[in-house]
This record gives structure tokens, sequence and C-alpha cells, in this order.
């Protein structure tokens, strides 16, 4: 199979340009093929969520194992009735936070309603939902006017990917179109939350932070409890191949003898001398910036021929949770994916 890549930029000056790619990528979905889609936080593997053949093909293009479930994006918040099931109790608070936060990056979980497949809930009577904000994904999913199903488009358990080049880089010949709409604004995905009596569970921390959630009520972060129950809970995820360690400060550590040692700094480097090649997640220690940029420099620091990638620990507050969550499971390294069955 040939990946095709079709540009998309969502300006006045290139609306042709954003007709193609949308045309050429409802085609496909409606043809039930899966195709690369830009949204807000990483590039999405999207097909029709209604689909249960068509969703097969994200598992086999992904190498996923059927364990783990799919977000599923609505088209608009009138499908939120369509797809999910809440309990009365509970439908003033996702009211609220819906109104709040979508389209956005907050993804919900709530009982599924009978259209939503098994195979992407992973048999669980439950479905993760969200409405992506990123102009093109919107246009594309409007115009397709179904649900998607759109884990991010990488293989299992490799870092996520922000531009079209990481999704071209993992994917190639495994699907037929990527569209490019340039880097991703967030650069992690989505917060996960779960609704239970007045309490919103966080099972994946992201943009929508922990303090902005907590104005709308009491707040738990959730670990997962046995079986994953919601994208991105495994503890070995978002892993680069090359080994990574997670330091203080990189000031206090010294390569190994003939060492090619790779640096993901959150502070200031004063001795670039010990590492082959730094990336800095941000100068000025702002937590977007640093977040746009940490799956991009995780690529970088893989393909430079390293022994070791080497990251700062980012400090727990505000948007430095959802990156640490990610650098944590990245330190995991590959070993724990590899020897799960698929």
């Amino acid at each position: 199979m040939k990946t095709e890549v079709v540009a998309a930029i969502h300006d006045r000056r290139r609306r042709s340009q954003a007709a193609v790619a949308t045309k050429r990528a409802v085609e496909l979905l409606a043809k039930g093929e899966p195709v690369a889609l830009p949204t807000e936080t990483v590039y999405g593997l999207a097909v029709d969520a209604l689909n249960s053949i068509a969703v097969a093909k994200i598992f086999e293009a992904k190498e996923r194992p059927h364990f783990d479930p799919l977000i599923v994006h609505l088209p608009d918040c009138d499908w939120l009735e369509r797809a999910t099931a809440p309990c009365h109790e509970e439908r003033q608070l996702i009211g609220k936070l819906v109104d709040c936060f979508w389209p956005g990056p907050l993804t919900v979980v709530l009982p599924k309603s009978e259209i939503i497949p098994d195979i992407v809930t992973a048999g669980l009577d439950t479905v993760a939902v969200r409405i992506s904000s990123h102009p093109v994904f919107a246009q594309i999913i409007r115009v397709f006017g179904r649900p998607l199903a759109a884990p991010s488009a990488n293989r299992f358990g490799r870092v996520s990917p922000t531009t079209a080049q990481h999704v071209f880089d993992e994917l190639d010949g495994r699907i037929p179109l990527i569209v490019d709409a340039g880097p991703t604004a967030h650069g992690i995905e989505s917060t996960i939350v779960a609704v239970r009596a007045g309490r919103i569970d966080i099972l994946r921390r992201g943009p929508i932070t922990s303090e902005r959630l907590s104005k709308f009520g009491k707040i738990d972060i959730v670990g997962p409890l046995g079986k994953v129950s919601v994208p991105g809970q495994l503890p070995a995820h978002y892993a680069p191949r090359t080994p990574l360690r997670l330091i203080e400060d990189a000031g206090a550590f010294s390569p190994g003898e003939n060492q090619r040692v790779g640096l993901l700094a959150w502070n200031s480097v004063k001795l670039e001398e010990n590492f082959a090649i730094v990336r800095c997640l941000s100068e000025r220690q702002d937590f977007r910036q640093a977040a746009a940029n940490l799956f991009c420099y995780l690529r970088e620091l893989d393909q430079s021929d390293l022994d070791l990638i080497v990251a700062e620990r980012v400090p727990l507050r505000g948007l430095g949770a959802a990156i640490m969550d990610r650098l944590q499971r990245a330190a995991q390294g590959l070993l724990g994916t590899q020897d799960r069955p698929e």
C-alpha cells in the first residue's frame, strides 16, 4: 500500500487545499479505510467508529492489542445522547464539563449505547468520547457525519506523533492517507475523566489540568485498576527505542565511558559537553511549550544514535503533572509492551 500525504492548512488563502483533503479523507472513511488526521493534541488514526471491520484495521495498522479501548470523537454534542447512556444523576455535572471544555482536549468516559461496537471499547460497557477543536478534524468529521474512533497514529506503545512526518515514519505503507495540517498545538493526548457520584476521576492526565477541573467538583487521580479501562493506562507507553532514564538534575549526571547520552532538559544546561545532544523542553520553563515539544524532542533524541536518553524531572504542578506522566511511562521502556499478548 502506498501512503498518500495531503496538505490541509485551514485558512482563507488555502480553502481549496483543505477542501481537497476533506473530500479525499471522507471518501476513504466511507469505504472503511483508516486515515491519519490532525487533532489539537496529537495526530490520530481515524476510522468510522460504528463500523467494526473498519475499527479492526486500526488495531492491525498500529499493532495494538485488542484489550486497549479506543477514544471515539463525536461530530457534535447531539451525538453524545446517541453514543452514550449516562445515568440521570450525572448528567448535570457532565453537562457543565462539556459546556466548558468541548470542543477541546477533554475525554469523558460514559456508559455506552448499543450503537458503539464492542471492539471499540475492548468489551467494556463504557466508551471514552470527546469533540476535537482542530479545524481540519472538525471539518472532516462534520462532512463525514458519523463518530470516528481515533487513537494516536503511531505503532502501539511508541512515542505519539505531533507532525505528519512522525505519522509517515510510523505507518508508511500501512494506511492509505495522512492529512498534514502542520504541528499539533498541545503535543500530548487529551485528559480523560469519569464522573461518579458527583466526583471527577482523572484517569489520564492531559492539557485540561486537575486545577481547572477542580472548579467543578472533587478531584481524584485514579490509576489503572487491573484491566485497562481507558487509553494510556499501560505502565510502559509513549516509549522511544533508546532506553530512557529520569534524573533530577543534569548538572549532577556523568555519562559512562564512551557512552553517547542525549539530554531532555527542563533546567538550563551548564555542562553540555557531557551530552551528545541536548533538547530543552522550554527555555522559559513554560509548561505549554514543554508539552508541545515533548514527543517531537523524544523522537529527535531517539533518532540520534544514542546509548541512553536522560530526562530531567518536571515540577508536578499544572500541566507538568501530565508531562511527567508521559515521561514516567516512557522510562518503563518497550519491554512491558513487547511482553504483553497481542
